[in-house]
């Protein structure tokens, strides 16, 4: 199709998506408590729906009262039914498609219903948001004159009992319209390669051919990619293979440690990068504007939201508040109900607001992804704006990392143990760690306070990782690719230790 007319389509989509993102820009609570309301009408059938009589919800304070918060474990043994083949458990229709997702919280996998609401409804329409909003930003893109590289799970699609499971990447793939596979590289048949190493030369061998206008992935995994192309076509930059390359869309994991080596690849100003959030369980916000790390919240994608202030979060004080109630700069755990029957389900990703009006977000982190052995609130968030800055400070290059407590033991103080995988390894071992214990206490006044005379906490301790331990443990893990992220910050050892016994 030629690109003027690809252009005037898109451009005709734009202006008729705009007029309904207006709508919730203008009236977010509104919105939400309608698409709350839609939500309860269709289930009210359902299994669940007649237990906690939904017909009779008509205020979100009801709804609230009603139902109670859920996990995965209180939802798993309803969705072992859906997955046998039973219906009308949480949502008046047939689920087909289930995305199977362990986290990194547990070996134990989970199987999120996939609805064909939410397909359609929620991931396949931020697709189109996406480009709406990065086209609108730039209306001279050629981004249609070439292909969009797109790089996925690596995982099979697996049949039982009538109804699909695999990670949600490879549902997404399979369901794709026929039209986005023209624009799209590599092909399906590779793009669903199980065998993650070969179907990453497969990539490489299919993708330097093709005229590659954007990239779409998670951060850490593009970048294997990303440097597999350099090696094999012998490239300075990537602009030499692709020389029509303008954006980057990434998600999954926090783009903040990768960023310098980005640069490196793409080195021409001017190049955009635009972050999405998704996730299993659905699509939740996307970056609308160039030049921002804000997220705005996509408020008729048939999710609707409240949150958790993680300064209440597990407490007997627990708080739970909608939209309508957040305020910016708090720290929140999400907590969705979804057009794929989940309600009142907790994700795990906690969020904070930088804006209220409209509703912008950034990601934070993970419920259980932080250490608070000591009180001192340690957050994703926090460890990668001071990692980046020592980086800088240092020129140094970091692969992956993880932290985990150093208990306290009789008199012995405890401390944070960090294991780094360096690209480029400080000159300064030393120095390196002290500015990372500087940069922490500037970034975390809980921290400060730990640390102040070594009050409570020691220095903390870091190890040098040998090359590629993280991408070994992920492969002994069986979590190559995709989705799968190694567990930055935790409260126990669990992790640690086995990338210590690895590391030699």
């Amino acid at each position: 199709m030629p690109i003027p007319i690809v252009n005037s389509i898109a451009s005709w989509f734009l202006k008729k998506r705009f007029h309904q993102i207006e709508l919730f820009l203008k009236y977010p609570v509104e919105v939400q408590e309608e698409l709350l309301q839609n939500l309860l009408q269709k289930a009210k059938q359902t299994e669940i729906g007649q237990e906690y009589d939904f017909s009779s919800i008509t205020t979100y304070r009801e709804f609230a009262d009603r139902l109670p918060i859920s996990s995965y474990e209180d939802n798993e043994a309803r969705i072992e039914r859906a997955r046998r083949g039973e219906s009308n458990i949480f949502w008046p229709k047939t689920i087909k498609w289930f995305a199977k997702s362990s986290g990194t919280t547990n070996a134990k996998s989970k199987f999120i219903p996939v609805s064909q609401e939410s397909l359609e409804d929620c991931h396949y329409a931020a697709s189109k948001d996406l480009l709406c909003m990065y086209l609108n930003n730039n209306q001279e893109s050629q981004l249609f004159v070439g292909k969009g590289l797109r790089l996925g799970g690596s995982k099979e699609l697996y049949e039982e009992n009538g109804t699909v499971f695999g990670d949600l990447s490879a549902i997404l793939i399979d369901n794709m319209p026929f039209w986005a596979e023209f624009s799209s590289t590599p092909s399906s048949e590779i793009s669903l390669m199980a065998d993650w190493e070969i179907k990453m030369q497969a990539i490489v061998n299919e993708t330097i051919k093709e005229n590659v206008t954007s990239l779409a992935g998670v951060p850490s995994w593009m970048l294997v990619l990303l440097n597999n192309v350099m090696d094999t076509t012998g490239a300075n930059d990537l602009f030499e293979i692709w020389p029509n390359l303008e954006v980057y869309f990434h998600g999954g994991v926090s783009f903040e440690p990768y960023v310098d080596q980005y640069k490196k690849l793409l080195p021409r100003e001017g190049f955009k990068y635009y972050e999405i959030y998704n996730a299993s369980e659905g699509f939740f916000a996307i970056q609308d504007q160039n030049h921002s790390n804000e997220l705005l919240l996509m408020l008729d994608y048939g999710i609707f939201y409240e949150f958790i202030p993680m300064s209440t979060y597990g407490t007997p004080d627990q708080k739970i508040v909608p939209l309508s109630e957040v305020e910016k700069d708090e720290n929140y755990a999400i907590v969705i109900t979804t057009n794929a029957g989940l309600w009142r389900y907790k994700i795990g990703d906690t969020v904070r607001f930088t804006s209220v009006n409209p509703y912008r977000i950034r990601v934070t982190g993970r419920t259980k992804h932080h250490i608070n052995v000591f009180g001192e609130e340690l957050i994703i968030e926090n460890a990668e704006a001071a990692l980046r800055k020592v980086s800088k400070l240092t020129d140094t290059e970091i692969v992956d990392y993880t932290v985990a407590p150093i208990f306290m033991e009789g008199k012995e103080k405890g401390a944070h143990e960090w294991i780094i995988e360096f690209k480029t390894p400080p000159k300064d071992f030393t120095n390196f760690s002290q500015l990372l214990d500087k940069s922490l206490q500037e970034v975390n006044s809980d921290y400060e306070a730990k640390r102040f005379n070594n009050t409570t906490l020691n220095a903390p301790k870091i190890h040098c990782a040998r090359t590629r331990l993280f991408y070994d443990w992920l492969k002994l893990n069986d979590k190559l690719g995709g989705q799968h992220k190694v567990p930055r910050l935790s409260n126990s050892r669990e992790y640690l230790e086995e990338l210590l016994t690895l590391n030699c």
